[in-house]
């Protein structure tokens, strides 16, 4: 198909997509059965989710299905509503949870220029808690967020292009990691502890790419032929829009650094449950994602560092 045919085509059903997404809630009625908590009810390490970044998902919003699924995992989960300008603001915190965050610019025009959401000292900050224990979940999905993401990123080796990455020709069906395609990778995450835990495909829901540094693990990878749009304006797409090949890009990788650990992943709605335009369900609740919830789990015990994960791979 030819690429002004193809942006036509695309251009009608992200259009549509973003009418979607402005009516996109929690479906908090998600539930997922795990079968063995990891902790006894609220004896789990704490885990802080970002709110302090204009984040369009947060704790009391589109990432309450996520926490609430960590929390039936016994975790502690709060918000943390302010910048991490000392080590001390992450006192007692395990794990640190970033997704979708902005600057304040970009709030309600999702244009370009894409600011970092991150000042200069709280990416020294971050890095500094990493490299000294600290686990970090930074998650950045299509433009703008994975700009607004991309100085954060760089601190640990990933670099972010700020665009929508696509498997396909839309944005539904969604994308399908699987490991019999050679898109789900070998890495503690999908191999879990136990049996039940193993992985062998992943739904995305569009979002954004990265390459990852040498010394990371792919976890979700593109192949030759998947592509990002690179607009000026989200979901605005013309003749003139630069497209990428993905060939050497993932949208999901985990690194150790330092004594920390870092869990970089480039789409949002793979880890919580939404309902769209009513009923339409995205992310761990949708039909196409029968493992998400899975993975999310098993992405988080390699965080906290779960000791069974040790015999598995060197990170």
């Amino acid at each position: 198909m030819k690429l002004n045919a193809l942006i036509f085509i695309s251009y009608c059903i992200f259009w549509s997509a973003t009418e979607i997404m402005a009516q996109q809630f929690p479906d908090t009625v998600f539930v997922y059965s795990i079968r063995q908590p990891a902790y006894q009810k609220d004896k789990g390490p704490l885990i802080f989710i970002d709110k302090a970044h204009h984040n369009f998902h947060t704790q009391e919003g589109g990432y309450a299905p996520f926490s609430k699924l960590l929390v039936q995992d016994g975790y502690r989960v709060l918000s943390l509503d302010k910048p991490v300008l000392s080590e001390n603001v992450l006192k007692g915190c395990k794990i640190l949870v970033i997704a979708n965050a902005l600057d304040s610019v970009n709030t309600e025009d999702w244009i370009l220029p894409t600011p970092s959401a991150f000042s200069k000292q709280e990416i020294e900050i971050l890095n500094k808690w990493v490299t000294n224990g600290g686990r970090l979940f930074l998650i950045a999905d299509h433009m703008p967020f994975a700009g607004a993401a991309c100085d954060l990123g760089k601190a640990f080796g990933f670099e972010f292009i700020n665009g929508f990455a696509f498997t396909g020709s839309g944005t539904w069906p969604p994308s399908v990691f699987s490991v019999k395609n050679n898109t789900l990778l070998k890495s503690p995450i999908i191999s879990g502890i136990k049996d039940y835990e193993k992985i062998d495909s992943i739904a995305s829901f569009t979002g954004s790419a990265f390459k990852a540094p040498k010394e990371a693990i792919p976890v979700l990878k593109f192949l030759s032929g998947n592509y990002s749009l690179q607009p000026d304006t989200a979901w605005r797409f013309n003749s003139k829009t630069l497209k990428l090949d993905l060939g050497d890009y993932c949208q999901g990788a985990i690194l150790k650094y330092g004594k920390g650990k870092v869990a970089v992943f480039g789409e949002a709605a793979m880890f919580t449950a939404q309902l769209a335009n009513g009923n339409f369900k995205v992310g761990m609740n949708s039909e196409a994602a029968p493992q998400n919830a899975q993975f999310l789990l098993n992405l988080i015990h390699w965080l906290d560092g779960m000791k069974e994960y040790s015999g598995i791979l060197k990170n």
